[in-house]
């Protein structure tokens, strides 16, 4: 089971050597912008700069596909939604009790492009960090909240260790099907309720395999007298240097390109 959410890529591009802090927040204002796009000037403009952060990080294609591969189901299930449900002014067909308005393919169409780039563009977030340097990001973003006494270590730990075990748990999924395969089970039952039905005996080897796994991290953890974040210290330091500055740069005037297209049209 190809899957590439979670991993990282070892690089030395500009990407690769941001400070953490700085692609977590722009991350952030990317996909705020890619939110309130409402024009298809802006969404050229937006790929434009997506596809060359893409070149400029190094990243194979192969990995931003299989990105993609991974959500492919609720792509298409967004789509048909948009384009069957939703209602406007210009009718272009009709059947049974469903009708397709120009308007719905416009916003089907619109809304795959969007979760195409949102999808992209958070990849790039995890296949340029490492899970240490973004859990160490994560916490540093949330630490001023812990005058209120918040848990930012704790919640960027679990943040990290989440996105960490995404391709684990997704190959053990994979060796779980191809054993029971092996022993005669069936999983290209056709039929949505069959095909469910054929999976749920995966689930049973998989979450004991996913508390085990979680026991052996914890035990693991105990014997290096982990203690949380208090008094911890650091391989690398964070600190912003001019990637950071570069990158900004480049986020904000998109951001404001954006703005100002949308105010002209």
């Amino acid at each position: 089971m190809n899957i590439s959410i979670g991993q990282y890529i070892p690089g030395n591009s500009i990407l690769h050597r941001a400070d953490p802090r700085t692609k977590i927040l722009l991350t952030f204002l990317y996909m705020v912008t890619v939110i309130i796009i409402r024009s298809y000037v802006c969404y050229f403009v937006v790929s434009a700069f997506l596809l060359l952060a893409v070149l400029v990080s190094k990243i194979p294609f192969k990995f931003i596909l299989r990105s993609l591969r991974g959500l492919i189901v609720l792509i298409i299930f967004t789509s048909v939604l948009n384009l069957f449900f939703y209602s406007g002014d210009t009718l272009l067909a009709s059947f049974w009790v469903f009708k397709i308005y120009k308007e719905g393919v416009i916003l089907s169409i619109t809304m795959v492009i969007r979760i195409i780039l949102l999808i992209i563009g958070a990849s790039l977030l995890t296949f340029t960090t490492t899970p240490i340097m973004l859990t160490d990001g994560i916490e540093k973003l949330l630490s001023p909240l812990s005058k209120i006494h918040f848990p930012s270590h704790e919640i960027a730990m679990m943040m990290s260790l989440a996105l960490r075990f995404i391709p684990t748990f997704a190959e053990e999924t994979e060796r779980i099907i191809k054993a029971q395969t092996a022993r005669g089970a069936d999983f290209d039952s056709k039929g949505p309720i069959k095909k469910v039905k054929s999976f749920l005996p995966v689930l049973v080897p998989l979450f004991v395999s996913a508390f085990g796994r979680a026991e052996d991290l914890a035990t693991a953890m105990e014997a290096r007298c982990y203690r949380g974040g208090k008094g911890r210290t650091r391989l690398r330091i964070l600190k912003f240097g001019r990637p950071d500055g570069v990158l900004f740069a480049l986020m904000l005037i998109v951001f404001a390109a954006v703005i100002l297209i949308q105010l002209c049209i």
